[in-house]
Formats: C-alpha cells, sequence, structure tokens
C-alpha cells in the first residue's frame, strides 16, 4: 500500500499510546475473562497497535503514512522495528532505512505490518515476569515459524513471509497465557507433570477451555486476520495447503525433542520432500542451519531466553542479545535529511516528504510531541493532519488550535511572521491564550509556519510537553533545519505541478486560498 499525493487527504491514524498501569483483578476463570483480561489489562499497547493498523490497511484512503503513524507512536517499537527492518533477513541489499517511512517503501507495508505485530505482541509479553513454560512456547513460535518459512520459500510459495508471522503467532493463545497467568498455570502444569492427562485435558480441567480457543478469542478480538486467523482456528480443518505449512513446522520443532531419526521426524522429513521435492539430505542440512537461524531470529526480538532454549537443541551457546541502540541524534538527523533530500530531487510523493520531516523532528531532535496542522476554510483555526506522540480521548479526535488576533496567540503571532518562533511560557506567556493552554498546555515549544506559493497555509507544532525536559538552542536549529524543509518540498512540489500542467487544489482547496 503506498500514500497518495493528495494533501487533502492526508488523515492521520491515532491512538492513545499511554500506559495504562495493571489493575488488580481477580483471576480470570471463564474464556471471555481471560480475552478481556489480555486484551484491556495486560496487554492494552498491542491490541491499541494491533487494531490500529488493521483499521489503516482496511482503509484505500490510507496509507504508508497512517501506518507509519501508528508505529512511531512507540518509540521502543519504532527503533526495534528499524532495527530487525536493517537485518540481512529483511533487508539482503543491506541499504540503510532510518526512517519508518523508508521501510514500508523498501519492505512493503503488509511485512512491516506484521513485523510490527510481532515486535510489539513480543514487547508487551517479554516485559512481563516470563516463568519457563512461556519461554519454551516463545522458543517453539520463532523456531517452528522459521522451518515453516523455509519450507515455503522452497515449496515456492506467494509469500513465505506471511507464512512466518502466521506461524509464530500461531500459539498466541498460549504465549500470552503463560506469561500472565498466575496459580492456574501452576495448577496445569503440576497435573501434567503426574503424567495422568494430556496438555490440552490438563488445560481443559483448570480452565474450562483450550489454550487454542484463546488463541482464536484474542485472534479475533485483536483482528489479526488472513492467514494467522486462518491458522489458529481449533478444530477446523483447512484445506488451505499454506495452513499446514504453519503446521508442520511446528512438527518439525516436536519432532526434533525426540531427535534425529525418530519416526516424527523421518516422518517430517517425508512430507517436506513431497511438497519441495528435495533431497533428504538437502532437507536435512537446511533444518540444521534453521534452528540456528531461529536462534538468531529470537535474539532481534529481545527474546534472550527463548534463543538459548532453541540453541541447546544444538548444544551451543548463544550471546545474549545487543541492546537497543543507543540513538546518536545527530547522526540520525543527517541519515534523515539525506533522506529529504532524496525525497526532493526526484518526482516525489508530498505524503512521504512531510511525514518524513516529521519523523526527523520527531525522534531526530527527540520530541515528545510533533503536529502538522492546516488552515481551515476560515482561516480561524488549524486541524490536524499529522501527529505524532499526541496523546487523544478518542480515535476519531483531531486536534485544532484556534488562531486568535484579540488577543493575539502564539498560532496567530507565527502566522504572521515567516520565521521559527521559540516560545517560552516565562517569556511570551502573553501568547498563551486559556484555549491555547486547554489544548496544548502551557509549554516551551517550536512552531514554524508552512507556506505555499508565499501564502501561509499552516504550521509545525513540537514540544516536550510530556517529559517537560528542556529544549536547547541546539534543537531549535535543527527544528528549523527540517521544518524550512518541509516549506522547500512544498515549493519543488508546485513547480513540479505547474510544469506538468496540474493546478495545486490539494493545497489550495484544503487552506482556503
Amino acid at each position: 500500500m503506498t500514500s497518495k499525493n493528495d494533501l487533502l487527504n492526508l488523515n492521520l491514524m491515532e491512538m492513545d499510546m499511554e500506559v495504562v498501569p495493571s489493575k488488580i483483578i481477580a483471576e480470570p476463570h471463564s474464556l471471555n475473562e481471560w480475552t478481556h483480561v489480555l486484551c484491556n489489562e495486560e496487554m492494552p499497547i498491542f491490541s491499541n497497535t494491533a487494531l490500529s493498523i488493521h483499521d489503516v490497511l482496511s482503509d484505500d484512503r490510507k496509507g504508508a503514512m497512517e501506518l507509519a503513524s501508528v508505529i512511531l507512536q512507540d518509540p521502543n517499537l519504532t527503533v526495534k522495528l528499524l532495527k530487525i527492518s536493517n537485518t540481512p533477513h529483511y533487508n539482503p541489499s543491506r541499504q540503510k532505512m532510518v526512517t519508518v517511512s523508508r521501510a514500508i517503501i523498501m519492505i512493503g507495508s503488509e511485512v512491516i505490518r506484521e513485523l510490527t505485530l510481532v515486535c510489539s505482541f513480543l514487547e508487551c509479553i517479554l516485559s512481563a515476569t516470563n516463568k519457563q513454560q512461556a519461554n519454551e512456547e516463545i522458543a517453539q513460535a520463532i523456531h517452528a515459524a522459521v522451518h515453516a518459512k523455509s519450507i515455503a520459500m522452497a515449496a515456492s510459495d506467494s509469500s513465505p513471509e506471511e507464512v512466518f508471522i502466521a506461524t509464530l503467532l500461531n500459539h498466541i493463545g498460549s504465549i500470552s497465557f503463560w506469561c500472565f497467568c498466575g496459580d492456574q498455570g501452576e495448577r496445569i502444569q503440576a497435573l501434567i507433570n503426574k503424567g495422568n492427562c494430556t496438555r490440552e485435558e490438563a488445560e481443559k480441567q483448570v480452565l474450562g477451555f483450550k489454550l487454542t480457543e484463546l488463541g482464536a478469542c484474542l485472534s479475533k478480538a485483536w483482528k489479526l486476520g488472513g492467514l494467522i486467523e486462518e491458522s489458529i482456528k481449533p478444530g477446523v480443518a483447512s484445506k488451505n495447503p499454506r495452513v499446514g505449512l504453519v503446521y508442520l513446522g511446528y512438527e518439525i520443532t516436536e519432532a526434533l525433542k525426540e531427535g534425529v531419526g525418530s519416526k516424527k521426524y523421518d516422518a517430517c522429513i517425508r512430507k517436506i520432500e513431497t511438497l519441495t521435492k528435495e533431497s533428504p539430505k538437502v532437507i536435512i542440512e537446511k533444518l540444521q542451519n534453521n534452528t540456528a537461524n531461529a536462534s538468531d531470529m529470537a535474539c532481534q526480538f529481545g527474546a534472550t531466553d527463548a534463543a538459548m532454549l532453541i540453541q541447546s537443541r544444538l548444544h551451543k551457546a548463544v550471546d545474549l542479545e545487543e541492546p537497543l541502540p543507543v540513538i546518536d541524534k545527530k547522526q540520525l538527523q543527517l541519515h534523515i535529511s539525506q533522506d529529504i533530500i532524496s525525497i526532493i530531487s526526484d518526482q516525489f510523493d508530498i505524503n512521504l516528504l512531510l511525514e518524513t520531516v516529521l519523523e526527523g523532528i520527531h525522534r531526530g531532535i527527540g520530541m515528545d510531541r510533533t503536529i502538522f496542522s492546516l488552515l481551515v476554510t476560515d482561516k480561524q483555526s488549524l486541524k490536524e493532519r499529522l501527529s505524532l506522540g499526541w496523546r487523544k480521548d478518542t480515535y476519531e479526535h483531531k486536534a485544532i488550535f484556534n488562531i486568535s488576533e484579540t488577543p493575539p496567540n502564539i498560532f496567530f503571532h507565527v502566522l504572521a511572521g515567516t520565521q521559527a518562533f521559540w516560545a517560552k511560557p516565562l517569556v511570551n506567556g502573553k501568547l498563551y491564550t486559556l484555549r491555547d493552554i486547554n489544548v496544548v498546555g502551557k509549554n516551551e515549544c517550536f512552531i514554524m509556519p508552512i507556506f505555499s506559493n508565499s501564502i501561509p497555509i499552516g504550521l509545525i507544532y513540537t514540544d516536550r510537553g510530556i517529559s517537560s525536559q528542556p529544549l536547547t538552542e541546539e534543537d531549535f536549529n535543527a527544528f528549523k533545519y527540517f521544518a524550512q524543509q518541509a516549506n522547500i518540498g512544498l515549493a519543488i512540489y508546485r513547480m513540479q505541478r505547474a510544469v506538468n500542467g496540474k493546478k495545486d487544489s490539494s493545497i489550495d482547496q484544503n487552506s482556503g486560498y
């Protein structure tokens, strides 16, 4: 999915990423209660991310910009996603990607969507106090996913990456349960250890349902859809051969527990041979390599305990995961600046330019809230078109800035000039009207007017209104640079459209000029 060259359609996908503290709740005892607790109490951030991504990709009017906006709401998720996107597994060309929008263009929105789901899911569960069983489940999921993708590639599947993600999330119910279970998990484990019943029988006896059923309910609640949802349905025999690849991934991991040469192992070899037409020797070699690759992949996702469990099958040690890279702001600003220059140098996408500029300000400078707003038709207010880090009461809510001439407020002051403005409450207190304070607070902020054909059409606003960290002259200079790139880009965009004989109606209609 790609963004469109139409400023009128700059509709931002908003979501409130504020972490809600877990409430003290009674232990859930039914399938519905467990689904509710996991979605709303234990994993609300993942729930918001999954549903927001679904809404973006199911709306033809939305594209790469809106998907990037969802991801950029969570700084840790952004860094982890970009780290994984730059690994040889996803980026064999080694062309460095420093912005989410660039990653979406190079890798594709569907792959980024699925990677985001996995990164967000693992980030939520790995922050919990994992038990041995939880790590076993995570290790098996990643191990099975790598095997399934390898077979899918050998069988010329249309999208091996989709098979990988569907396999990895196939046991989402079990993984979620074991990360957040209490006494119920201990009772299930005790029944299994006695050897009187199978795992599913123990789950049914203690919970009243099987964890595969919980996975199906979570998949539906999170609208995971596609191959993920089709392969996760309990008790439904799918005729889709791609679902068979998902199941085969798990069959291999179970067979490896019994050892090479076991009946299960030999049966898997024969199945793979039928699907891929490869020789048993090639298949066995790939299975060995897949285990090492799965361990590396677990490290990339931050599941280091799971990585060690996978590697133990090869009797090798594994290095702990490298920590998420500390962002060098100057280096990041340089890379994003190069991306902006590259965008402007061609017949560029105006939406991609604006998204990259905002990402440069938000991540490159290290701001809490960044927003691009356009003048509405009556020129009495500015309405949000793209924002990062903005906390909203509802999904549909758009931030609106009032333009007050009497008395003049900060937005009127900025639009009346041509330069960037560093507003300081102690110095410019009179410019903060009560209405402004209700919308943005009374914080130090940077604001820059945005022009089209020398006429102000909107502005970029940014602050650190959440962390309350001080702003610096260096920050202001970086902000001015990035905001000016937006103005330069818009000027070039107008000229290109003029050369091509197109009216710039997308900007004029939206701004009222």
